[in-house]
């Protein structure tokens, strides 16, 4: 065997069992419940011991967020190329739709899609969970908060309207999320249905009185 390939050998060695603890993970999570489910359990149904587990996650809940923080990585870079003549929501707006219509395939290369999607109700019907998840959102928008100043031109620590135009879509993805998970069909169709829907929701309310 060629030497030149051997460290390519040992990185798709150790993905498979990053994805196998992954998607295993996830599974066990997903039926049997966050809490329930311990590092133990995970690690021996890829038939690995707990010390290896440790070297691919610092615990579960690297696992629930795994995905999703991909699924937020490419949102970020999206969003970073957006047409500088869109304005700041039209560009968040076109950036999440973008990823919407093809995520499903970076997803899929990790775990179902169905899987991924599942961890979403996860999440939200769990308070540890849930607490984790609105902490990243926060620093997720600030991100997106500082991506937008720099587009139009601004400081964020002294105009504040960066910051409250990512809040305002934030508001508008939790309510999605949240929706979502709640309902009968968990899909990628009936997430990106309602993300339009509600999206479109912002305009005419807010030009509106309540």
């Amino acid at each position: 065997m060629d030497t030149a390939t051997r460290p390519g050998l040992r990185e798709r060695k150790k993905q498979r069992t990053r994805d196998a603890l992954l998607r295993r993970g996830l599974e066990l999570f997903t039926t049997r419940g966050y809490e329930r489910t311990t590092v133990d359990e995970i690690a021996e149904a890829v038939d690995v011991s707990q010390r290896t587990f440790f070297r691919y996650f610092a615990g579960k809940e690297d696992i629930v967020f795994f995905v999703q923080e991909m699924v937020e990585s490419q949102y970020v870079t999206e969003i970073a190329r957006r047409p500088a003549e869109e304005a700041p929501v039209e560009a968040m707006r076109q950036a999440v739709m973008s990823c919407w219509d093809r995520i499903g395939a970076s997803i899929e290369q990790l775990v179902p899609v169905e899987l991924h999607l599942r961890t979403y109700q996860l999440i939200w019907e769990t308070p540890a969970l849930l607490a984790i998840h609105l902490r990243r959102s926060i620093e997720w928008e600030e991100k997106i908060a500082r991506i937008l100043a720099a587009r139009e031109g601004v400081d964020p620590e002294t105009d504040p309207r960066p910051r409250v135009a990512v809040g305002l879509f934030g508001g508008v993805m939790r309510v999605t999320e949240r929706t979502w998970s709640a309902g009968g069909d968990l899909t990628v169709a009936a997430m990106r249905d309602l993300t339009t829907r509600h999206l479109d929701a912002i305009a005419p309310a807010l030009a509106r009185g309540w």
